[in-house]
């Protein structure tokens, strides 16, 4: 990194990749006692130096001498926790180097795994059976959980199974539910308890009846009325995990 703007750039995303959760220009702004405007003018390249970089250095935790004009190393020895900034590979603007933090970093928070939903035709409640092949937990970033404002111990994570959903999801997919969201929105999927079968479906409202739909358009994925009790929402699909490319 040979700019200051690289190297602003790269300790302020490191800075809140440690701290697992968005650290913007306002925050280092604040901590370091400059304007939000000081930090987008060094950000963008139109500044190309700051009486203040001793303190933006400290609010980012990194040495003054490697962000002023890239002496050194950003981390004095001991407390580096990320692959350091002189290592030979070349970074773009803004790229972060990837770190093991290992499994219990407050960046992931771990939720259910399920292998399977237990229901019963018309009945609301249901019981889960974990999925033994991954401990029965999966982990998600905990800043997407605080940006959805998101209860983890309400969500499940589920892997889809056969091709009804495609192509927007295929089996192998790992889907994660919110079961503190059962209220409709017309166009999204959800986890129903159908006629007591577990199932991802999009919920489609016409002629005011709600209908379970497949994306997948063959003629055998034909769409089914969801009324009643043979027809319970388990809750909202939020997130898609996938190795599709």
């Amino acid at each position: 990194m040979k700019t200051l703007q690289e190297r602003l750039i790269w300790a302020r995303t490191q800075k809140a990749a440690r701290d697992g959760a968005d650290f913007t220009q306002q925050d280092l702004a604040t901590k370091a006692g400059v304007t939000q405007g000081s930090i987008a003018h060094l950000e963008s390249g139109r500044t190309k130096t700051s009486r203040s970089l001793t303190k933006i250095a400290t609010a980012l935790g990194v040495s003054a001498d490697w962000l002023g004009d890239g002496r050194g190393t950003p981390f004095s020895a001991g407390e580096v926790d990320v692959a350091p900034a002189s290592d030979p590979v070349t970074l773009l603007p803004g790229s972060l180097l990837v770190a093991d933090h290992g499994s219990d970093h407050p960046s992931r928070t771990k939720i259910l795994k399920v292998a399977n939903i237990k229901l019963s035709a018309g009945v609301t409640g249901f019981q889960v059976e974990l999925d033994d092949q991954d401990g029965g937990l999966w982990e998600v970033p905990t800043r997407w959980l605080k940006k959805r404002n998101l209860n983890p111990k309400h969500l499940l994570a589920i892997e889809i199974k056969g091709e009804s959903m495609e192509p927007n999801l295929v089996a192998g997919d790992l889907v994660i539910v919110n079961t503190a969201d059962t209220t409709l929105v017309n166009g999204e999927v959800y986890a129903v308890n159908y006629e007591g079968e577990p199932v991802i479906k999009r919920l489609i409202r016409e002629a005011g009846q709600w209908y379970l739909s497949s994306d997948n358009p063959l003629p055998k994925y034909t769409r089914r009325l969801c009324r009643g009790r043979e027809c319970i929402v388990v809750g909202k699909v939020v997130r898609r995990e996938t190795d599709q490319i």
